[in-house]
């Protein structure tokens, strides 16, 4: 175990630790799991640490780790890896995700990128119909998502061993043994769960290890039985015995590639099935990145977020940037919404056009996030058609060595992005706090469980943009452009925030709106959770959750609308988790009370009113 100065000396480094968890667990499953079969409550006060995710199993195997002297890295971990059981159509192993980190005895923010990447023998025509004389692209649903060709080279494992080695107090065997024990004893099936497996039926049905795991008897599991997935056990019981070398060097990563290579289909599956090209030296040399993260401020607040291959970190801070001059809050409401629109569509013409793998892209970041280009991009007055010409900031850009000579054409956005996808926080009792996304992209991933491992691979090549040129072209080992947003921010007042959400490229509007409630309309956390959300990305209508139409009394959307506004409903948007905690170790924490069936929010000592 690394035992490091300040409040990380604090953390035990004893081996009563394993054992003390693993008692823990067991009380913990005995009791709140019988007595609490849901055990979902969205929001917690208290101190000692906390703990928020989608999932209650989850949020409670964080919790234990912090009460048993785990810091926010070890809880982030072992939530994770619990996520991996009970939310496994969300994230898993099996692919990757961004964790922001607050080391509060050196108040510093450290951001690992743990995104996954092409195979390298991924081409530019990566998802090129070859049946098409025409050149056009595979169908995104089912072809392209449900087939080998989409998986990229999973970064989750290398995520927590590099999280938990360089930050955390617990080995990877440690971290995880609560989720073995969680995927050997199961967990009740709930209505989202079942849910996900249902609309993913078509494509689960036409391989035959998910077949077998999820469409038990040809149907999804049943609302109120227990799950089980000892595959998966035994899959993490091997990373804790070997080590990250038997995912990307030993027996898992051989099981990765024959998957990929040769899906396992059933003897006639519903639709044509691709086969990928991902290697054993793909597996091998996979690393996790340690990026700088992106920093900016907002009406004295400063925030962290995720850089580059990331779009996140930079369109939030460009977005709230856009709005500063603005006082949102002593504006009507209409007409404040109306700012928040117009700052994210242009926001997001910029991302469209300039934003990838900053190891293959010179991106130009300093000029799109220099003071002076954004003052010259003002906001409209009225609604505003989509943006067809990128701002040019390479005027403002310092680079000694730009790549690009002027600015492009406008992109449209990549509509395809995967919805799924989840986020947690944690906080412990010495001020460190964590904020990590985790995905798996679309939601049940590429659709194909890794035969006798139980987890599913990811289809995270998706997210590449079909048109080339472009700057999130497929090419070979480069990542994916990501729109996952873990953000962490310091208050003027001392408190810590961290937020996050899932929903592909709303996740970042989801983020602006989390912070603009905070911030501007001064709403506590709670609240800026559950309210209503829009997100427009730069497209000719905004997507409004269907609770806005449902408010009684609401004219929100008929003043915007005579701004010259149009809508498109949709039922929801992110699943945000989040929390505050102060200088005085009092914390709050906070999930979705409603979105994606409701979150589950958790503190180790909570406040006795």
């Amino acid at each position: 175990m690394l035992n490091l100065k300040g409040a990380w000396q604090c953390a035990p480094t004893k081996r009563w630790w394993l054992y003390g968890l693993t008692l823990g667990l067991v009380l913990v499953f005995a009791f709140t799991t019988l007595a609490q079969p849901e055990g979902k409550v969205p929001v917690a006060y208290g101190s000692g640490g906390a703990v928020a995710s989608v999932d209650a199993d989850a949020s409670r195997i964080g919790i234990e780790v912090l009460r048993q002297g785990g810091n926010a890295v070890d809880a982030a971990v072992a939530t994770a890896a619990a996520l991996g059981v009970t939310d496994p159509f969300s994230a898993g192993i099996g692919g990757g995700g961004f964790m922001v980190i607050y080391r509060h005895d050196l108040d510093r923010v450290i951001t690992l990128d743990g995104r996954e990447t092409a195979p390298m023998a991924v081409t530019p025509d990566l998802f090129r119909d070859p049946d098409n004389l025409a050149g056009e692209s595979l169908p995104f649903f089912p072809n392209r998502i449900s087939s080998g060709l989409a998986v990229g080279v999973p970064g989750t494992p290398l995520n927590w061993q590099t999280a938990l080695s360089r930050y955390g107090t617990l080995s990877l065997a440690e971290a995880l043994a609560p989720a073995i024990e969680l995927a050997e004893a199961g967990f009740t099936v709930d209505d989202t769960f079942a849910q996900q497996v249902t609309r993913n039926q078509l494509r689960f049905a036409a391989f035959t290890s998910t077949q077998q795991l999820y469409l038990p008897n040809g149907a999804p599991p049943a609302v109120g039985t227990l799950f089980k997935n000892p595959d998966m056990a035994n899959t993490y019981r091997l990373l804790a015995n070997q080590g990250v070398n038997s995912f990307y060097r030993g027996e898992i990563a051989q099981a990765i590639v024959d998957t990929v290579q040769s899906p396992p289909t059933v003897e006639q599956p519903s639709f044509k099935v691709y086969p990928g090209a991902i290697s054993l030296a793909d597996l091998d040399r996979y690393q996790v990145r340690v990026r700088p993260p992106v920093v900016s401020d907002y009406r004295g607040y400063r925030l962290y977020g995720m850089g580059l291959p990331s779009s996140g970190g930079i369109t939030v801070a460009q977005t709230l940037d856009l709005l500063a001059s603005s006082d949102l809050g002593s504006l009507e409401r209409a007409q404040a919404l109306h700012q928040i629109i117009e700052a994210e569509r242009l926001a997001f013409c910029d991302r469209n056009a300039y934003l990838g793998d900053p190891d293959y892209v010179d991106v130009p970041v300093m000029g799109l996030l220099n003071p002076n280009y954004l003052a010259s991009r003002p906001l409209p007055t009225q609604a505003a058609a989509p943006c067809t010409t990128p701002g040019n900031p390479l005027p403002y850009q310092t680079d000694p060595s730009p790549s690009l000579t002027q600015a492009p054409a406008a992109v449209a956005a990549n509509g395809q992005e995967g919805l799924s996808t989840t986020h947690l926080v944690t906080a412990d009792q010495w001020g460190n706090v964590v904020s990590y996304t985790l995905t798996i992209e679309s939601t049940g991933g590429s659709g194909m469980v890794v035969p006798g491992y139980g987890f599913i691979l990811n289809n995270e090549l998706t997210d590449f943009n079909t048109t080339v040129p472009h700057p999130n072209v497929p090419e070979s080992g480069k990542r994916p452009r990501s729109s996952m947003s873990p953000t962490i921010a310091f208050a003027p007042d001392g408190r810590v925030l961290a937020f996050g959400s899932p929903g592909g490229a709303t996740i970042i509007t989801t983020v602006i709106g989390i912070a603009t409630n905070l911030i501007d309309f001064r709403l506590p956390l709670s609240e800026a959770i559950s309210a209503p959300r829009f997100s427009q990305r730069n497209g000719s209508t905004t997507t409004v959750e269907q609770a806005w139409v449902e408010q009684a009394g609401n004219n929100d959307l008929n003043n915007l609308s005579q701004l010259g506004h149009q809508f498109r409903m949709t039922e929801e948007i992110g699943a945000v988790t989040g929390l505050e905690q102060w200088p005085n170790g009092v914390i709050q924490v906070a999930a979705e009370p409603i979105r994606r069936g409701g979150g589950a929010a958790m503190v180790v000592n909570p406040r006795v009113e």
